[in-house]
C-alpha cells in the first residue's frame, strides 16, 4: 500500500515535469541557460519516472536510483552557477564548491556501480554513509548557491528569479532534511521519501513562471492566468479542507461524548465558510490581483483581454443594451462592481445613457462646458478620483464639479474618444480589491475606451441609418402616391373635358361613372397606405386572368385601347397585393399607350410558361435604345415626359415584381416598339397546363 502511494506521488511529479519539458522544448531557441534549464527539467522527469517505476516494485538496480539521486541535484547546481553574475563566479570559494560538487557526484556514481563488485572481494565493504553524506553535501551546496544568487542579484532584477529561488531553496532544504535524518538514524524515512515526489511536483508552476519571466533564456513558457488562478484556488481549497479535517479529528479525539457531534458541526461550518470564500467576488478579485502582481510580467493577458472585450461588445451573451456592456467591459478590467455611462448628443451635451450594477447616484446630463468634460477633452486622461483627493497636483486644472461632491464610491473617470472627439465617458466605482492604477492599467483603459467609443458610434450611426431608411420608405411611398394621383387626375380631367360634349350620351355617362368609381377605389387604397405609413398588407391569392381583365378595362378609356389575350384555359394564381400588382401592370400599359400614340397598337398577353406566370405588354411605338433601357428606364425620377411625368412608374413596377420573387425585363428596338415581360412565381401550379391555340381576346 505504501509503495503504491509513493509510486503515485512520483508519477504525478513525472507527469508534471514531462509536460513542462514539452512546453519548454518547443520554445527553446538554442540559448545556453535555456538549454541547462531544459536539461535539468528533463533529468527531473527521468528521476521522478524511475522512482515511480521502482516503488511500483519493478526491481530496478539500486545503482541506477543512486545515480539519478546525484544527477538530479548536480544539474540544478550547474544551472544556478551559470545564473550567478560573472563577477561572483570568479570567487575562489564558490569555484571550489562547483569543482567539489562535480567530484562528489563522480565519486557517488562510481561507488554506486562498483559497490556490488567490491563486495565480492571484500564482504565487509559497504559504505552506507557515503551516498547519504554525498547527497547531504549536494543539498547544502544548492542552498549556498540559491542564497548567493538571490543576494548578488540587483534588487530591481530579483523579480525575475524570485520564484526560482523559492522553489529550489525549498527543494534543497527538503533534500537536506531528508538526508540529515537518514544519516542520523542510518536509514531513510520511507514517508519522507514517498512525499518527496509530490513536493517536487509543487516546483513546476514556479519554474514555469520563472521561464515566462526570463524570455532571454529562450524558453518562454506560456502560463495561462486562468490555469494559475484555478490551480491556486484548488490547492488553497485542498489545504483549507485538510486543516479543517485535522482540526475536526482532534475535536473528535479529545471531545469526549460530544466529540463526534462537534466534529460534524465543525466540518459543516468549515465547508460553508469555504463556499462563501469561493463564491465571493471580492475574494476572487483580490486573489486575481495578487497573482497578476506577483506571478506575471504584465497585469493583463492582452490577447485574452482583447478577445473578451471584442466578444462582449460585438457578440453579447445576453440581450443587455450596448451601453451596459460598455460599462461592464471596462469595469471587468479593474474589478469594479458598477458604473455610469454618458454619451454625447447632437447638441454637444452628454446624457446618461446607461448604468450597470448599483453606482448609488444618478447624473442625468452634463453640459459641454462642465469641468469634467472640459478636462477630459483637453487632457485625454483617465482621472483617478481617489488619487485626486490626496494628490491634486497630479491633475492640474481639474475642478471638481458639484455633482461629484459626496460621492465617496466614485473612483475612475474614463474618456471614450472617437478620433479627436470626446464621444462619451464612463465613471466606475471603487473596486472589490485594491488595484494599483499604474501606467499599464491606464493605457489599457484608454485603449479599451476608444474601442468602446467606436462601437457606440457604429450603433448610433446604424440607428440614424434605420431612421433615414424609414423616412426614405415613407418618402418613396409619398412619391408613388403622387404618381398615382397624377394618373387619376389625368383620367378625371379627361372625363371633365368631354362632359359638355357627350353629357347626353348614356354610354359616355356609364364610362364616366366607371372611371370615377375606379378613381375613388384607387384613392381609398392610397389613403389607406398613407395612414399605415407604408406598412405592407397581407398578400392574397389572386386570379391573374381576372386582375388583368380589370386593368385592361380600366385603361380602355385612353387610346389606343389595349387588347388582352390569355393563352391558358384555367386560372393562374399568384400571391400579391391586388392593388399594388394592378398598379404595376397599369403603369406599364399606360407607358405603352403613350409610346404607341392614339393610332398605335398595345397588346397584353398572359400565358403559363416554365412554372411561371408570364405577362407581356407589347406596343409598336418608337422604342428605346439599349443605353436608355440599361441606364435610365428604371432609374427613379428619370423621365422623358417633361413636367407631366415623374419617372417612377417603371421603377415602382419592377421593384414590386422583384419583391414578389419575379422579374420585369424589357426588349426594345428603336423605331419598332417595346415588349415588357413580367415573370411571376405561381401561388400553385395551374390545373390545366395545356395552352389554348386560339386564346381569349377582349
Amino acid at each position: 500500500m505504501e509503495s503504491s502511494i509513493g509510486a503515485v506521488s512520483y508519477g504525478v511529479a513525472a507527469g508534471a515535469y514531462s509536460l513542462l519539458f514539452a512546453i519548454m522544448a518547443t520554445a527553446w531557441r538554442g540559448r545556453f541557460r535555456g538549454g541547462l534549464l531544459l536539461a535539468a527539467v528533463g533529468v527531473m522527469t527521468l528521476w521522478a519516472g524511475i522512482n515511480a517505476w521502482q516503488l511500483g516494485e519493478r526491481g530496478l538496480p539500486a545503482a541506477l536510483i543512486w545515480t539519478l539521486e546525484a544527477l538530479h541535484l548536480v544539474f540544478w547546481l550547474e544551472f544556478l552557477w551559470q545564473l550567478l553574475p560573472a563577477g561572483i563566479r570568479v570567487r575562489r570559494h564558490l569555484r571550489w564548491i562547483r569543482y567539489a560538487g562535480f567530484g562528489l557526484v563522480s565519486t557517488l556514481v562510481i561507488q554506486a556501480w562498483t559497490e556490488s563488485w567490491l563486495e565480492r572481494f571484500q564482504p565487509a565493504f559497504k559504505l552506507i554513509e557515503l551516498p547519504l553524506t554525498g547527497q547531504l553535501l549536494l543539498a547544502l551546496a544548492g542552498l549556498i548557491l540559491v542564497e548567493q544568487l538571490y543576494r548578488n542579484t540587483r534588487p530591481d532584477r530579483r523579480w525575475y528569479i524570485k520564484f526560482l529561488c523559492l522553489a529550489l531553496g525549498g527543494f534543497f532544504a527538503y533534500e537536506f532534511y531528508l538526508y540529515s535524518d537518514a544519516l542520523l538514524f542510518k536509514r531513510i524515512d520511507l514517508n519522507l521519501w514517498m512525499a518527496r515526489g509530490l513536493m517536487a511536483s509543487l516546483l513546476v508552476p514556479f519554474l514555469a513562471v520563472t521561464a515566462a519571466r526570463n524570455p532571454d533564456w529562450s524558453v518562454a513558457a506560456f502560463v495561462s492566468r486562468d490555469f494559475v488562478f484555478h490551480s491556486v484556488a484548488v490547492v488553497g481549497a485542498g489545504l483549507y479542507l485538510l486543516v479543517m479535517a485535522t482540526a475536526g479529528y482532534y475535536v473528535r479525539s479529545y471531545g469526549g461524548q460530544w466529540g463526534e457531534v462537534i466534529r460534524i458541526a465543525f466540518l459543516a461550518a468549515a465547508f460553508l465558510l469555504l463556499l462563501v470564500l469561493l463564491f465571493s467576488g471580492q475574494v476572487r478579485a483580490q486573489l486575481r490581483v495578487l497573482l497578476d502582481k506577483h506571478f506575471f510580467n504584465y497585469r493583463y493577458d492582452y490577447r485574452k483581454e482583447w478577445l473578451r472585450i471584442t466578444a462582449n461588445l460585438s457578440y453579447p451573451e445576453d440581450a443587455s443594451p450596448l451601453g451596459e456592456r460598455v460599462i461592464r467591459t471596462l469595469a471587468d478590467l479593474v474589478e469594479s462592481p458598477s458604473g455610469l455611462l454618458w454619451v454625447r448628443s447632437e447638441t454637444g451635451r452628454y446624457f446618461q445613457q446607461a448604468e450597470w450594477g448599483d453606482p448609488g447616484f444618478q447624473v442625468a446630463s452634463l453640459e459641454s462646458d462642465d469641468p469634467v468634460v472640459d478636462f477630459l477633452r483637453r487632457k485625454e486622461w483617465v482621472v483617478n478620483l481617489r488619487e485626486l483627493k490626496s494628490l491634486p497636483e497630479l491633475y492640474p486644472g481639474f475642478v471638481s464639479p458639484p455633482w461629484l461632491a459626496g460621492q465617496h464610491d466614485a473612483w475612475l473617470l474614463i474618456p471614450l474618444f472617437y478620433g479627436e472627439t470626446l464621444w462619451g465617458m464612463v465613471l466606475l466605482t471603487r473596486p472589490r480589491a485594491r488595484v494599483d492604477c499604474n501606467w499599464e492599467v491606464l493605457d489599457v483603459l484608454k485603449t479599451a475606451g476608444r474601442q468602446a467609443a467606436s462601437f457606440l458610434v457604429v450603433e448610433e450611426t446604424a440607428q440614424r441609418l434605420l431612421e433615414a431608411r424609414q423616412f426614405e420608405g415613407f418618402n418613396r411611398l409619398a412619391a408613388f402616391v403622387v404618381h398615382d394621383l397624377k394618373n387619376l387626375i389625368a383620367q378625371l380631367s379627361l372625363v371633365v373635358r368631354n362632359a359638355d360634349k357627350h353629357a347626353a350620351n348614356p354610354e359616355f355617362v356609364r364610362d364616366a361613372m366607371t372611371t370615377v368609381e375606379h378613381a375613388v377605389g384607387k384613392m381609398n387604397s392610397l389613403l389607406s397606405q398613407l395612414r399605415n405609413l407604408g406598412a405592407e398588407k397581407r398578400k392574397e391569392r389572386i386570379d391573374l386572368r381576372s386582375l388583368l381583365q380589370e386593368v385592361v378595362a380600366a385603361r380602355a378609356s385612353q387610346l389606343p385601347r389595349p387588347r388582352y389575350e390569355c393563352l391558358a384555359h384555367s386560372e393562374i394564381y399568384v400571391l400579391a397585393q391586388p392593388d399594388r400588382l394592378a398598379s404595376a401592370f397599369e403603369h406599364i400599359i399606360q407607358n405603352a399607350q403613350e409610346a404607341a400614340g392614339k393610332s398605335g397598337n398595345v397588346k397584353v398577353m398572359l400565358e403559363y410558361r416554365q412554372e411561371q406566370a408570364i405577362v407581356e405588354v407589347e406596343d409598336n411605338g418608337q422604342g428605346m435604345d439599349a443605353e436608355f433601357v440599361q441606364h435610365r428606364l428604371f432609374k427613379p425620377f428619370e423621365t422623358t415626359k417633361g413636367l407631366s411625368g415623374m419617372g417612377i412608374g417603371a421603377y415602382e413596377s419592377r421593384e414590386y415584381v422583384r419583391a414578389l420573387g419575379g422579374e420585369l425585363t424589357v426588349q426594345s428596338v428603336p423605331g419598332e416598339g417595346s415588349r415588357f415581360r413580367f415573370a411571376l412565381p405561381l401561388a400553385e401550379c395551374v390545373s390545366d397546363k395545356t395552352q389554348s391555340p386560339q386564346g381569349v381576346s377582349v
